[in-house]
């Protein structure tokens, strides 16, 4: 707790210290006795630190002392922190008459859906519950209610994960979705993740009724399995307006619905609620030797048996705190820790906290877990405490707020900051403080308990904006957050005007943004509160609407990161140049930005900028190339006549992740594209566009073989507007072997495919606006043996010159399960091999044979998309209907030369018992009389 990040702080203190730049500025400055002093005092306190934690359990005194000492570090800090920047200033500015004092510091001190590998236990409730899942029981209304109720930390989430994962459960529901609700019953939002779950588009709506249209339209006669997990919310108009569009589904269809609350199932008319009961005590037994030694008892380790059954005893047989003690011991075998544990003063700890009764039954184990934790791990876990519950993680984004905080000091040379921050985050993964999102795969979040967990070690120092902020005594706090509302309230960031020790300041957001979410802060806000905030180190102000950012920004000398993505700022501020210490810089989806400042090369210690999606950004401020901390730079622009040049890109070594380089085609030399030595540095996704302009063809293919990234680490190519007749030989090599997603797109003058057919990993692929390409066939593979091994999702679009189609590969897309091809008028000749795989195929533009003959390859397809398709007659369509056996979902738009989509009404009436749906476009009307 209070010790932990005391001592963090105080390492953090001494790394400044001892930095010989430091140093010399002291000296310089006669200040250099002054720190000498400053490092004694600090040793003596460090040797008092390593004798509190122990005693900050059980003594208020030490806890309170703690909080002081961790107040002055922070002060302390903050001095060196105006020394340290004083001298990169100097550095910079040489001739500046900067005071040559000591500055003075006035300043007092979600859940997953994916199945767990360690399910034990709950045979019978099992048991019980899939039966109800697996029968028609009777119901007025189309779906039914299945609650699972019980305490935090019982397991009612991994239970829900069992029945939801079951194969017969599974096979019996056409659609499924999961969705983590938690205190925060947002209708929208809700609606939202079920949507996408059920239809796998992410589409935007204008208002909620548009949305829950069309999730009702989704839901329509099928039946349908959804979990809502973690339910508080007991309104119940609040439910009724929820589960409008579920009448809509087949009969038979279920809610899971897992709740540590009663009152709304009461409502629901459940009297006689079942409550989820602790596990029995071979089960608990079981769970934890699970997760201490790998084991599924402890059998074979008798004399550690009696200590884990008292553990067990101890943890209240409850699953959460089980793993979370198992993994604290994982791999331990010595008796002495497991009497450590045991015997840990934490287990009789009073200091709780004002939380849920749930919370003061599982407070023990989960704070010995803690307890464990290294020091900078504490302070790591107790940031989190500024998450509201059921935020999801993103691990980049979260390692960076660790980098701008200061608590990830390179304590070794071998690895980057950021190296140490994934660590770090793994490290909190594996002991369950983390957990893999629900259906956001590359995100995380935290158990309800957890996040109390942190809020409850993070103390005084932490502050979560829960709309307290007007009464309470905010002075103390060093960092804050608050939820990113439609208006944020002018008395709120007074509030925050009172902690003028704040180093963190976070606007923050749960669940998924709607588009028609706007969040509104008034400028006089900011323009009022920076002077108030000196010490600002953290700001994000992501997603308000704001189109200006004042020039007291360049003020706040202490900021590592500043985060203005998805706002309305047209520019930053010159002074910008001001921020010495700035690390990471985020304007990602600012869409009106239009130029940044020339005094941008002065920030030399940036590591991170991240401008995605700014597309009237035309242009780079000169010196980008000498920010050699620079490891992430999302796009380039390349210029003439003395802007930014390709060579720029040879001194920053340290570039990785997504890069988007545009103009190439004002490169004049290939030896400039090798200059930037693009296969030295590890970029995962790579775009490379030249302007739509003519080109010379041989330059442009030498260019683009000089511009070949790391093999090993490529995942994402996109190529655009390249002028040359061919690709050059990396382009397709089978040694990118992560190579997940390529695009091809406006390169007109290729005459053929480079050979992606030998991609390993391939699972995306779009082809483009190729004008001069006719034949497709041999060149997409240099094999007989299996082509795209890997392909899920193939398109093509606008293809003017494309004729013919061919495959000459034993075995090609065995995976495609999405084929698309619109606008390619000339494509006539179509000669594949089965698609079996293939489940949606969509053409749009295309003349008859092409639909004919995709129609018979991928005969399994279940919806089929067909628009504007050329000479498509009666004839014809009786000819394609016949291979659309499986299709369950028929689109048929602009094709007015068929009059009926059924011969006979025999045939209708035999497709309406298969229960198709079909949506016809206002022209293709008439093709209803054969359907009714």
């Amino acid at each position: 707790m209070a010790e932990a990040a005391a001592a963090a702080l105080v390492k953090v203190i001494f790394q400044k210290l001892a930095d010989e730049a430091f140093k010399r500025y002291a000296r310089s400055q006669n200040i250099h006795s002054e720190l000498k002093q400053l490092g004694s005092t600090l040793s003596q306190i460090q040797a008092l630190l390593n004798d509190a934690s122990d005693k900050e359990i059980t003594d208020e005194s030490v806890r309170l002392w703690l909080n002081s000492l961790q107040h002055l570090a922070y002060d302390i800090d903050d001095v060196l922190d105006d020394v340290a920047t004083e001298a990169m200033h100097r550095e910079l500015t040489p001739e500046s008459e900067a005071s040559t004092s000591m500055p003075k510091n006035n300043n007092r001190g979600n859940e997953t859906s994916l199945l767990e590998s360690d399910v034990i236990g709950r045979e019978i409730e099992k048991e019980k519950l899939i039966n109800k899942l697996l029968q028609d029981e009777p119901s007025k209304e189309n779906f039914s209610v299945l609650p699972i109720v019980g305490m935090g930390g019982v397991g009612k989430t991994t239970l829900a994960r069992f029945l939801y994962n079951d194969t017969q459960v599974k096979g019996r529901f056409e659609l499924h979705a999961w969705v983590c609700v938690s205190d925060d019953f947002d209708i929208s939002k809700i609606t939202k993740t079920i949507f996408q779950a059920v239809s796998n588009e992410n589409k935007e709506f204008a208002d909620l009724n548009q949305l829950q249209l069309a999730l009702k339209e989704k839901l329509k006669e099928k039946r349908f399995l959804l979990v809502l997990d973690d339910v508080w919310h007991e309104n119940f108009n609040d439910w009724e307006n929820l589960v409008l569009p579920f009448h809509s589904g087949a009969h038979g269809s279920k809610v899971i619905m897992t709740s540590r609350k009663e009152q709304l199932l009461k409502m629901l008319g459940f009297d006689n609620l079942d409550h989820l009961e602790t596990l029995s005590s071979e089960d608990a037994l079981s769970l934890f030797a699970v997760h201490a030694l790998g084991v599924d008892n402890l059998d074979s380790h008798p004399t550690l048996r009696p200590k884990g059954e008292r553990i067990v005893e101890k943890c209240g047989r409850l699953p959460l705190a089980l793993k979370a003690i198992g993994r604290l011991l994982r791999a331990k075998t010595d008796e002495e820790k497991w009497d450590e544990v045991l015997n840990s003063k934490i287990w009789d700890s009073k200091s709780v906290g004002d939380f849920s009764a749930d919370w003061k039954v599982i407070f023990p184990a989960l704070m010995l877990s803690y307890h464990e934790l290294p020091a900078n791990l504490k302070r790591l876990f107790a940031y989190c405490s500024l998450f509201p519950k059921d935020y999801l993680f993103d691990r980049e984004e979260l390692v960076l707020l660790w980098l701008g905080e200061g608590f990830l000091n390179k304590s070794n040379a071998a690895k980057s900051p950021e190296r140490l921050g994934y660590e770090y985050f793994e490290e909190l993964l594996s002991r369950s403080f983390f957990q893999q999102s629900p259906n956001e795969e590359p995100l995380f979040v935290m158990h309800d308990l957890m996040n109390d967990l942190a809020t409850f070690v993070a103390g005084e120092f932490f502050s979560r904006d829960d709309n307290r902020m007007a009464t309470e005594d905010v002075a103390k706090y060093r960092h804050m957050s608050f939820i990113r509302d439609e208006y944020v309230a002018y008395h709120k960031f007074e509030a925050f005007k009172r902690a003028k020790g704040l180093r963190t300041l976070l606007a923050v957001y749960v669940g998924v943004h709607q588009s028609w979410n706007e969040f509104y802060l008034s400028s006089k806000i900011l323009v009022d509160l920076h002077p108030e905030l000196p010490l600002l180190r953290v700001l994000s102000l992501s997603r308000f609407s704001i189109s200006e950012v004042p020039n007291s920004i360049g003020s706040l000398k202490h900021l590592r990161y500043l985060n203005l993505s998805e706002t309305d700022i047209k520019e930053l501020p010159d002074n910008v140049g001001n921020l010495y210490n700035l690390e990471t810089l985020i304007v990602f989806g600012c869409k009106s930005l239009t130029q940044l400042p020339k005094s941008f090369s002065k920030l030399k210690k940036l590591r991170h900028f991240d401008m995605r999606d700014t597309p009237r950004l035309k242009k780079l401020p000169l010196g980008i190339g000498e920010l050699k901390s620079l490891q992430t730079l999302t796009k380039i622009i390349i210029e003439g006549h003395g802007g930014f040049a390709l060579t720029e890109l040879k001194g920053l070594k340290d570039l990785h992740g997504e890069i988007s380089i545009k103009g190439l085609n004002k490169v004049q030399s290939s030896m400039h594209a090798r200059e930037a030595k693009l296969s030295l540095k590890g970029i995962d996704k790579l775009e490379l566009k030249w302007d739509d302009v003519s080109g010379r063809e041989t330059l442009e293919k030498e260019i683009l073989n000089e511009l070949m990234p790391c093999s090993d680490k490529l995942k994402m190519l996109e190529v655009k507007y390249y002028k040359g007749i061919e690709f050059p030989n990396w382009v397709g090599d089978p040694s990118f072997h992560q190579l997940v997603h390529v695009s091809l797109r406006g390169c007109r003058k290729c005459t053929s495919l480079p050979p992606l057919g030998q991609l390993p990993s391939l699972k995306g692929l779009l082809i483009q606006g190729m004008d001069d390409l006719k034949v497709i066939s041999l060149e997409l593979s240099r094999t007989t043996d299996v082509t795209f091994p890997s392909l899920e999702i193939l398109s093509f679009e606008d293809m003017s010159s494309w004729k013919v189609w061919s495959t000459n590969s034993d075995v090609m897309f065995p995976r495609l399960r999405e084929l698309q091809i619109k606008r390619c008028p000339n494509l006539i000749d179509v000669s594949l091999e089965a698609l079996p795989s293939v489940r949606v195929l969509r053409i749009e533009g295309c003349g008859e044979s092409v639909l004919r003959s995709l129609a018979q390859s991928a005969s399994s397809n279940t919806k089929l998309k067909i628009r504007s398709i050329l000479g498509l007659t009666d004839e014809v369509w009786r000819g394609v209907i016949k291979y659309l056996g499986a299709v369950e979902e028929l689109c048929i738009q602009n094709c007015d030369e068929i009059r009926y989509l059924w011969e006979s009404d025999a045939e209708a009436s035999k497709e309406r018992k298969r229960r198709m749906r079909i949506t016809l476009g206002a022209i293709s009307y008439h093709l209803l009389r054969s359907w009714i």
